[in-house]
């Protein structure tokens, strides 16, 4: 169509003015119609929170999207930007983007009223009809409604009782837009009373001056749980008027999971070259899910998709430091690798008190461990069912090498070379590798070799010592026996 640039012009196209739940559902019913993709992007949600939304836009109501952090809450908001129009006309010099054929506000209609059909027209990018505000204690009526203007009400010798001295805040400024209020119970109950009356009786009320303005808005909310958010709630009436409430969560699979880190996770060209096996990725995820049902976190704060996102960015990074320091021109991702992550996981998890007592690193080693042994059984026999059957331990000759005495040392720091040489120390380990995956690349057995040690200590067949930048393997009886002796030392010292 081509743009209008005056009301005249305007009126002898076949344009129609719709209302902006209107020109949603208009679209939406198109990409429907058509099998197109929406929401790009929006990973894990095709059978549960993306056909709730979409059922919502064509009921054309106001949204509410209820989860915990990180679960692409306010990415989704964004994204209902997709279904508006590209353009849509709109009195030119209006504060609040009139409507040509419905104007609103005094400056519209009067504009309307005096130049006619020479009305100027202006044309508002689809971009810019989206407004989000972060609901915090200290949001007025004044920044979402509007105030009145002193100032503008002297220059233009008006009285309070004229609409022209109103500021009008950001609910108006997104007339005929998308406006999105995240984190929702943050808000005071009495802003939340005032969108209340704005939803309802479409007028504004500033410092006791009523005025009636039929605002044309999609509103979406997104909040956490109230019982998580203990700082407020969702006042009834507004709650009660928000028509659709939409429940969010996290990836279910650990595949779906990993499709979001790699899409999220900001990597340099040259990061993108490191090795990272399915195997590390996979942990990576299952350090997550692991968290999400540790007894040290607190479960009504979440644990956030962005976990994993920063842990991954992590982890490419402290191989690609090494990669660096030790002058090497490739690298790969190890276990020993996973001490990078400690920061990205202890800064993304709330603990309870028993947390606490642990300490966030100790936590965070707890959750890597348990990652480990859950994906152990993935790749080799259960090392605890294996020391109970009657057939040959395929552990036995490993376990024995650490019961005479020997340890090793596996930390982040170590070249290639002597990563190799260290792990080749373990009689049977390269073996027992090589006989349940052997069509591997050298990197991969290396990798494995390292995760047997890793898992034999999570099914308490080693000992694992936590040193600076990576761990110590040595026997299971003699750690035991050693740290006894220690405390004997102590209490007779």
């Amino acid at each position: 169509m081509t743009k209008a640039t005056t009301l005249g012009e305007l009126k002898a196209t076949s344009y129609q003015s719709l209302s902006v739940k209107d020109e949603l559902r208009k679209n939406l019913i198109t990409q429907l119609q058509n099998k197109e993709a929406g929401f790009e992007g929006i990973l894990g949600y095709d059978e549960t929170v993306i056909p709730e939304l979409q059922t919502a836009i064509l009921a054309r109501h106001n949204i509410l999207l209820l989860g915990l952090r990180g679960q692409a809450k306010t990415r989704i908001a964004r994204l209902m930007v997709n279904l508006l129009d590209e353009y849509i006309p709109y009195i030119a010099g209006s504060e609040i983007f009139d409507d040509p054929l419905n104007p609103i506000s005094w400056f519209g209609r009067n504009e309307i009223e005096t130049k006619g059909d020479k009305t100027p027209i202006a044309w508002l990018h689809r971009s810019e009809r989206y407004t989000e505000k972060l609901a915090t204690p200290d949001v007025t009526v004044a920044d979402l409604i509007g105030d009145v203007d002193p100032i503008k009400a002297a220059n233009l010798k008006l009285t309070y009782n004229d609409e022209r001295v109103i500021h009008f805040g950001l609910i108006p400024r997104a007339h005929r837009s998308i406006f999105v209020i995240n984190e929702l119970p943050d808000l005071q109950a009495r802003i939340q009373v005032a969108l209340f009356n704005m939803l309802q009786e479409k007028d504004i009320q500033i410092r006791g001056f009523k005025l009636r303005l039929p605002l044309d808005i999609q509103f979406v909310f997104t909040a956490n749980p109230e019982d998580y958010t203990n700082r407020g709630s969702i006042v009834t009436p507004l709650k009660d008027r928000i028509e659709s409430q939409i429940l969010t969560h996290y990836p279910k699979t650990i595949e779906i999971s990993r499709k979001i880190t790699f899409q999220e996770a900001k990597l340099t060209d040259e990061q993108r070259l490191i090795e990272a096996d399915g195997l590390v990725k996979d942990l990576v995820e299952q350090v997550a899910f692991e968290a999400r049902k540790s007894e040290y976190i607190d479960q009504k704060s979440g644990v956030s998709a962005r976990l994993t996102i920063s842990a991954f960015e992590n982890l490419i990074s402290n191989a690609e430091r090494r990669m660096l320091v030790s002058r090497e021109k490739s690298t790969f991702v190890r276990i020993s690798d996973f001490s990078g992550i400690i920061p990205a996981v202890t800064g993304k998890i709330e603990l309870v008190y028993e947390g606490e007592l642990e300490g966030p690193a100790k936590v965070a080693h707890t959750l890597i461990g348990k990652a480990i042994k859950h994906l152990f059984a993935r790749y080799f026999p259960d090392p605890t069912r294996a020391k109970k059957s009657k057939t040959a331990n395929p552990y036995t000759e490993i376990t024995e090498w650490f019961t005479e005495g020997n340890t090793i040392d596996v930390d982040d720091n170590l070249t290639l070379t002597n990563y190799k040489k260290e792990l080749q120390k373990v009689n049977g380990l390269e073996a027992l590798v090589k006989k349940f995956h052997p069509k591997l690349s050298e990197n991969q057995t290396l990798l494995l070799m390292e995760f047997v040690l890793h898992g034999l200590s999570e099914y308490s067949q080693l000992n694992k010592n936590y040193l600076n930048g990576g761990f110590g393997f040595s026997d299971m009886f003699d750690s035991l026996f050693n740290a006894d002796m220690e405390d004997d030392e102590q209490d007779f010292g």
